[in-house]
């Protein structure tokens, strides 16, 4: 058992040349998560692919949103934690002790259930991660931040209000502000924990079609409640549940249309018809 608090600095991993299209973002193999002394995730097996979107289904307290977080590594900010098993990054173990924590949370990116945007302008919520990361003139800095928020279908919203302060966006306009934050980076993966579960519906769309224009250039992974969600907007989804014990597991995985038609395990198909959960 390795200790996932005993490494925050070293070389940075860095994806495969993308030229090589590879098929794998991210694989997990037989990873346990514990939180001190408590097992919060068993022997969970999946890979993620390259610009899809996969969706994590299930009950509360199954693990889901403690998965996505140690995809990251973003967990070992709420405490002690340790970790079993591998999370390989394009074939790079994201626990070994080479890791640069800080460019690993810049290329595997996390919006987080309610909008999280900054005590400050626009602007500045979209250039943080940027600035911290390195200099940049301001001229290209501009050109980031358009961009950014290009991407996150804000920009016409918010051209002429950058200097303001972003407090004073709508709920969905911060979300979708916190996402253009983390795409100025520029991730290789974005990680979603229910992005949309605070939103109303029209809020929601929007999310929703910007994850479809999204995954041209990025691999999603999402927690989503919203089984109709799910199955809108992703490509594979993985059903997680709760042993005896109260541990998070993995029960099923696959593409969304077999888990949402043709699931293999009774648990899953339970939950997927709503019969529990």
């Amino acid at each position: 058992m390795r200790s996932a608090n005993d490494n925050s600095s070293g070389n940075p991993i860095a994806p495969a040349d993308e030229n090589l299209t590879p098929v794998t973002a991210l694989s997990v193999k037989d990873l346990s998560f514990y939180y001190g002394d408590h097992k919060a995730l068993e022997a969970v097996s999946m890979e993620i692919y390259q610009r899809q979107i996969t969706a994590i289904i299930g009950p509360s307290g199954c693990g889901k949103s403690t998965f996505i977080k140690s995809l990251n590594r973003i967990s070992e900010l709420e405490g002690k934690v340790r970790v079993e098993g591998r999370v390989e990054f394009y074939g790079q173990d994201i626990y070994s002790r080479g890791v640069n924590l800080s460019r690993l949370r810049r290329q595997i990116g996390m919006v987080f259930q309610r909008p999280n945007p900054f005590a400050m302008s626009i602007y500045d919520n979209v250039a943080y991660g940027v600035r911290i990361a390195s200099y940049r003139p301001r001229r290209e800095l501009d050109e980031i931040v358009e961009s950014a928020l290009r991407s996150a279908a804000l920009w016409d919203e918010v051209k002429d209000n950058l200097k303001k302060s972003a407090l004073g966006l709508s709920g969905g306009q911060q979300q979708r502000l916190c996402i253009a934050r983390a795409l100025a980076v520029n991730p290789k993966v974005l990680l979603m924990d229910e992005p949309a579960s605070a939103l109303d519906p029209i809020a929601t769309m929007k999310i929703e079609e910007l994850l479809h224009t999204l995954r041209q250039e990025l691999t999603i992974v999402i927690v989503t409640h919203n089984m109709q969600q799910a199955s809108r907007v992703s490509d594979y989804t993985a059903f997680f549940s709760t042993d005896e014990s109260r541990i998070g597991q993995m029960v099923e995985f696959g593409s969304t249309p077999d888990i949402f038609t043709a699931a293999t395990h009774p648990r899953t198909r339970d939950y997927v018809q709503g019969r529990f959960g």
